[in-house]
């Protein structure tokens, strides 16, 4: 009986839109990797001396994992988020002793001709531990204590991915605020603040600090004037003033100080501060190239020339969304927007209609990380963000970044699938 209740459970309650979405992007993933590096001598898709021969092997993988994810007991890994968390740990401290180093980050563990990149992992098991621990508190009233110890447990594996160092995917974990701000651990005026704090450091590297701070004084007199009966306000905006005034004044050495040349130099060539199409504004300048030039429905599969004389570096990996703007055109490049917002909607309905708040909160991480990657990935590729090369997730070449958001994802279709018998 209860047997049958549970393949009643796993072939009937699955979320198979999703489930589909998923393959959609692994499939339209896998074409784009062999349009990306195609090797006239090995011309079959299927060639495992390539890397959409081995991208093959990920996607099989990857839906065994699928599999797994939905075979095991969804209270296994809400009892089970420590320990998968401890693991990550002792991996990214493993990674900094015998890592492999690729491109000037020591990310990789080899593992024969395999290369394992724990921080991938990191960003699921962080996301199950935070969902654990939040869920752990959910009935009781949001508290500071509850708040920094859920940073904590973010700043942990992102101080170690930063040693490596990786600036990409320490980034991405900051997209759990938003996590935060869906249990009412942060207010939306926090949120907004945050915005208004990454247009603030924004324009203190195109203008002149103490200009952006005289513009800021003016602002707040006029509040100041607006609020004058307010004693309340006035101290408020005094504050906010100060604070403000003293963030612009760090932003030049933060800059200076804490971000590497190479960072600086991408985020200068983004603002259009300096010119260098040979150096550091090479990847972005053919990639816009590519992008351009497959105009309204592309040059055709297999034929983009900047994908085929290899003009874009990392075209497989961070740069793979080219590919898709040179050979797919705008209509093929809105295609596949399409296909993440819907799949991100999805994610977000999925999350609402749980019924225990792990569930809830793992569902809306989901959603955090795959946002963040999906418009910071594109983002780059066309300009509007500094490139920090991160993988676009389900398409990018990697067995590591592949399995790891399979099985973010499918943990919450399993959630989903079961939710009634979630605690």
């Amino acid at each position: 009986m209860a047997q049958n209740s549970q393949r009643k459970i796993f072939a009937g309650n699955i979320d198979w839109i999703t489930v589909l979405l998923w393959l959609s992007l692994c499939i339209i993933g896998w074409f784009n990797i062999h349009a990306a590096v195609f090797d006239p001598e090995h011309p079959s898709i299927l060639s495992m001396s390539t890397n959409y021969g081995k991208q093959f092997m990920f996607i099989i993988t990857a839906i065994i994992l699928a599999i797994a994810m939905m075979i095991i007991d969804s209270k296994f890994y809400s009892s089970s988020a420590p320990v998968f968390y401890g693991i990550t740990l002792l991996l990214l401290v493993a990674v900094l002793v015998v890592g492999r180093n690729v491109g000037g980050n020591q990310a990789w563990i080899p593992i024969g001709s395999f290369r394992l990149q724990p921080s991938e992992f990191a960003k699921l098991a962080s996301t199950l531990m935070l969902a654990q621990f939040l869920s752990a508190n959910s009935n009781k009233n949001p508290t500071k204590k509850v708040l920094f110890i859920g940073v904590l447990i973010l700043l942990i594996p992102i101080a170690l991915i930063m040693k490596q160092p990786d600036t990409g995917s320490a980034l991405a974990f900051f997209s759990l605020t938003f996590v935060f701000y869906r249990e009412g651990y942060v207010s939306g005026r926090f949120m907004i603040l945050g915005g208004l704090a990454i247009v603030l450091f924004v324009l203190c590297l195109l203008f002149v600090q103490w200009h952006i701070i005289v513009v800021l004084a003016v602002i707040a007199g006029i509040a100041i004037w607006q609020f004058r009966k307010s004693r309340k306000a006035i101290t408020a905006t005094l504050i906010l003033f100060g604070a403000a005034s003293l963030y612009v004044l760090s932003v030049d050495f933060a800059y200076n100080h804490i971000l590497q040349a190479h960072q600086r130099n991408r985020i200068d060539v983004m603002l259009g501060k300096i010119n260098d199409p040979r150096g550091e504004g090479y990847n972005l300048n053919q990639s816009k190239i590519a992008i351009g030039s497959g105009r309204i429905f592309g040059k055709g599969y297999l034929q983009g020339t900047q994908t085929k004389y290899d003009f874009v570096p990392e075209q497989s990996t961070d740069f793979i969304f080219c590919t898709i703007g040179e050979e797919w055109g705008f209509v093929g490049s809105m295609v596949i927007i399409g296909l993440y917002l819907t799949l991100l909607l999805r994610i977000i309905n999925i999350a609402e209609r749980q019924r225990s708040a792990f569930a809830r909160i793992y569902a809306y991480g989901v959603a955090s990380i795959l946002f963040f990657h999906f418009f910071i990935n594109i983002g780059m590729t066309i300009g509007i963000v500094p490139v920090i090369g991160i993988p676009l997730p389900f398409i990018s070449y990697g067995g590591s970044s592949l399995w790891s958001f399979t099985m973010l994802l499918f943990i919450m279709i399993k959630f989903d699938s079961n939710r009634k018998g979630i605690v």
